[in-house]
């Protein structure tokens, strides 16, 4: 009978702490910044559906990176919780640290179980209180650790270069466009690139609130991929692209139109005209109005002292469309 090899306690943990510290890094980070009416979080995110913030309950938001199915099925349980806690005693029972230390004792029965392998994931849950000192946001990571961050957190990613980031350029009492445009400047100070800036457009952004001045219950709030294009200047900068390329841009040209089309634009040209002239004899009334094969009514009109071999002349004026605005693509 062969013996097992013998592993010792602290090299597990050191194993299991690294395994799910890379997987973690593999992601994109995600912020939580205080500004002066609420909480805000924004999150690098391709997927319009799948959701890293969301909220928990009234007053309570959830935010995570790692492992979507993971972070998933804690977000789930913590949902479920809440609404147990509020419906059994009352809702201002339900707060974000009776939810944080549910978190972290599973996710530290997780980490240091040799059954399964630990949860890739760190959180945040946040909680928004009556007044800016109220406000509570806690970390937790995948080994069941828990921390009050004050005023600012980041995790994930290069965690490190965007808290750093944070850390020199955040003030107390930021209103929300300001806190969102110090979020993205934050997320997008990476070093991962050459220069250690990348350029992160709105639709590859999730951004959500915790609002004091909403009147509902309820003040979780998503940001929409609009209110972010607008505050970044990007609907700005497409509207001078499409001039530039509308100036420059050749008219269209016409299809040539047929004799019988041309006869009644020259007709409806020439009704003006015909108002100030002298009005033509009138024909008998047992002869009908004769049209001739050019499409042209036969009346007593001045004649044109066009050259009836012209194409031109016998088109008639075309429509000018070089002043017509190019269509958006």
């Amino acid at each position: 009978m062969s013996m097992p090899f013998y592993v010792s306690p602290e090299q597990l943990m050191r194993d299991r702490a690294d395994f799910a510290r890379k997987g973690i890094a593999r992601g994109r980070s995600l912020v939580a910044v205080q500004y002066a009416d609420g909480l805000l979080f924004v999150a690098e995110n391709q997927s319009q559906t799948l959701h890293k913030v969301s909220e928990l309950y009234d007053r309570l938001a959830f935010a995570a990176v790692g492992r979507y199915n993971e972070f998933e099925n804690l977000r789930i349980a913590g949902v479920r919780l809440a609404d147990m806690r509020g419906y059994s005693y009352d809702r201002l029972d339900v707060t974000g640290r009776g939810l944080a230390n549910a978190y972290a004792q599973t996710l530290g029965t997780i980490f240091s179980s040799g059954g399964e392998k630990p949860y890739e994931v760190e959180l945040f849950v946040a909680e928004l209180g009556d007044s800016p000192e109220g406000d509570q946001i806690y970390r937790l990571t995948y080994q069941g650790s828990i921390a009050d961050e004050q005023q600012y957190a980041a995790m994930g990613g290069s965690a490190e270069h965007v808290a750093e980031y944070l850390k020199e350029h955040y003030q107390p009492g930021l209103v929300l466009d300001d806190a969102l445009r110090l979020a993205v400047a934050a997320l997008a100070h990476d070093d991962r690139d050459d220069d250690g800036t990348r350029q992160i457009g709105p639709e590859a952004l999730e951004a959500a609130a915790l609002e004091r001045s909403r009147s509902q219950p309820r003040k979780f709030r998503r940001i929409t991929a609009a209110y972010l294009s607008d505050l970044l200047g990007v609907t700005t900068v497409a509207a001078t692209e499409d001039e530039s390329q509308t100036e420059t841009e050749p008219a269209t040209p016409t299809s040539p139109q047929t004799p019988g089309q041309a006869g009644t634009q020259r007709i409806a040209a020439q009704t003006d005209e015909s108002l100030v002239e002298p009005a033509a004899p009138a024909q008998p009334a047992d002869s009908p109005d004769v049209v001739d094969s050019t499409g042209s009514a036969d009346s007593a009109e001045p004649a044109d002292s066009a050259d009836p071999t012209d194409p031109a002349s016998a088109v008639g004026e075309l429509p000018d469309d070089s002043d017509s605005p190019a269509r958006d693509v």
